[in-house]
């Protein structure tokens, strides 16, 4: 058996919610290729995978900033040793300010500037700990036009922000990023258009080659996949989700006619984003 690294072994078990043993041994067989590894227990499980990702490791906080005169908002990470560490009120505003830093950037991701890095020094030499910022992004829209939804758990391990335009309210777009928070199938796109094309086709080549393993010619398997296909982009395009509180409706509905979802991130502490 090939040696397995173990943070690789836990990076698999995050991202899949399946047992050590069996993720171990799906690295194994296939000589360490993680992604590899994720089709390898799909086809052993025939695709009954978690595809929540709570458990990803790691501590630290989630901050989100958002400046309405301005347009504009930003969604930072800002890690820590420990949870203990990270639950700290200076720890929590120490992630928050980095976040107001953060809107003074040139939009897309941000690097940390001398005073992020100042506010990082700070909670490594009063905690002991290796903190570190470990990711930030800024948007920007049409001020006066642009609205942000806002929603950090409790524990502030997780954070999503939604971009909106039109006319739709403050609750309406909280709710919306509390749906994105809870869903149990994390939305990859805002529409079925937004998916990643690597994404789209890596699934569609994996469900055909499912039903041609049971025995199903190329072209009658190929056929069976788009309906099932259809059910996967209702499954992770965001408008087309049913919504968490109510699913005789879907997020299209709760957005109505007269807005437009832009875009959302949502960001887990610990998570390979």
């Amino acid at each position: 058996m090939p040696e397995i690294n173990p943070k690789d072994v836990m990076k698999l078990r995050n991202e899949t919610g399946l047992p050590m043993m069996d993720c171990k041994a799906a690295l194994a067989e296939t000589k360490g290729d993680f992604e590899a590894a994720k089709d390898w227990l799909r086809k052993k499980l025939k695709g009954k995978m978690d595809k929540r990702t709570e458990r990803a490791a790691g501590e630290g906080r989630i901050a989100i900033a958002t400046n309405l005169r301005s347009g504009v908002a930003s969604i930072v990470e800002l890690r820590a040793e420990t949870d203990f560490t990270a639950k700290n009120e200076k720890f929590v505003a120490a992630a928050q300010k980095i976040a107001d830093l953060a809107l003074e950037q040139n939009s897309g991701a941000v690097s940390a500037t001398p005073a992020m890095t100042a506010i990082v020094d700070e909670m490594r030499i009063s905690t002991g700990e290796n903190c570190a910022l470990a990711r930030a992004h800024k948007i920007a829209g049409e001020t006066g036009t642009t609205a942000y939804g806002v929603y950090v758990h409790h524990d502030g391990k997780t954070g999503v922000l939604v971009q909106a335009t039109g006319s739709i309210n403050d609750q309406t777009l909280k709710d919306i990023a509390m749906h994105i928070a809870a869903s149990p199938t994390r939305p990859v796109g805002v529409t079925v258009k937004d998916i990643p094309a690597d994404v789209v086709e890596k699934e569609r080549r994996f469900r055909i080659d499912q039903a041609m393993e049971s025995g199903k010619p190329k072209e009658i398997a190929e056929k069976m996949v788009e309906g099932g296909m259809r059910k996967f982009f209702e499954e992770i395009a965001l408008l087309e989700q049913p919504y968490i509180r109510d699913e005789s409706k879907r997020i299209k509905d709760i957005v109505g006619a007269k807005a437009q979802i832009v875009a959302f991130y949502r960001w887990q502490v610990g998570e390979t984003a």
